[in-house]
């Protein structure tokens, strides 16, 4: 991949994009992490104005840490860059104290990962909104259109994606020619939803790289019974994930009703 040809391709696609939509900049949630990352970077090399938000729920510290170190990176190196923190924490256990929990813990969880996502969703579209700027996405090809690794209406909610077509190692590569903070580059992905440092591979099974894999398999049209071992287990993963977040990745379905029902 011609890597620094990419930096630029993307950020003239934002500023492009910005610019014929007549927006002056973009709001980006940083959350410590590779994509968060990468994304802010190509948006503050726009030269257009970028806020960035930190937006902790009971997170751990090294995701809290790794987050206020890129955002001081940014700041320091470009002047359209600022930030805003906004403590979603008191948010989120308000909301929790008033609705139901007494369920299943696990789908409990995972219903409170996905509404934590929510939250800051509905923050970076408040902002958005206050200054007239567009929200941008920092989800990869892998999670975006492999694996369905998000939240709908939460990461999923945003008004452009410009690393969501990249694979994972892509974006990496990126994150080193952008010169993304170390502590960011060598950190296990995580998607911080649980208030834990729990990694992505531990919720799905299988790295990035073996996705990225599969993902090119099936694309090529193979099948589990095509593989054995942990290949085939990494494949059965892939496939399990895609096929569970097919409604995330495929459009609103709409019931078109037949035109003489309508007349």
């Amino acid at each position: 991949m011609k890597t620094q040809a990419v930096v630029e391709h993307i950020s003239n696609w934002l500023k492009n994009y910005a610019n014929n939509a007549q927006i002056e900049g973009f709001v980006v949630g940083v959350s410590g992490g590779i994509d968060s990352a990468v994304t802010s970077t190509l948006c503050a090399q726009t030269g257009l104005k970028v806020l960035c938000l930190e937006m902790p729920i009971h997170q751990a510290e090294s995701h809290v840490s790794r987050a206020q170190e890129h955002i001081h990176f940014l700041e320091k190196n470009y002047s359209n860059v600022s930030s805003k923190r906004v403590n979603l924490t008191p948010v989120f256990d308000s909301l929790i104290d008033e609705i139901d929990t007494n369920e299943d813990q696990k789908t409990v969880d995972m219903a409170m990962a996905n509404t934590r996502a929510r939250l800051r969703m509905t923050t970076l579209y408040y902002y958005a909104g206050l200054y007239g700027f567009l929200v941008a996405g920092t989800g990869n090809k892998v999670e975006d259109f492999g694996v369905g690794f998000y939240t709908k209406y939460g990461d999923g909610g945003v008004d452009l994606s410009p690393i969501a077509d990249l694979l994972k190692s892509e974006v990496y590569a990126l994150g080193e020619i952008l010169e993304v903070p170390n502590s960011i580059m060598t950190a296990a992905p995580s998607d911080g939803l649980f208030g834990d440092a729990r990694t992505d591979e531990a919720q799905i099974g299988a790295s990035y790289d073996e996705l990225e894999w599969a993902m090119k398999m099936k694309d090529e049209g193979k099948h589990a019974s095509d593989f054995e071992g942990r290949q085939k287990e990494v494949f059965r993963i892939f496939t399990q994930f895609n096929t569970t977040n097919a409604h995330k990745m495929n459009p609103i379905p709409v019931c078109i009703i037949p035109e003489i029902l309508k007349q």
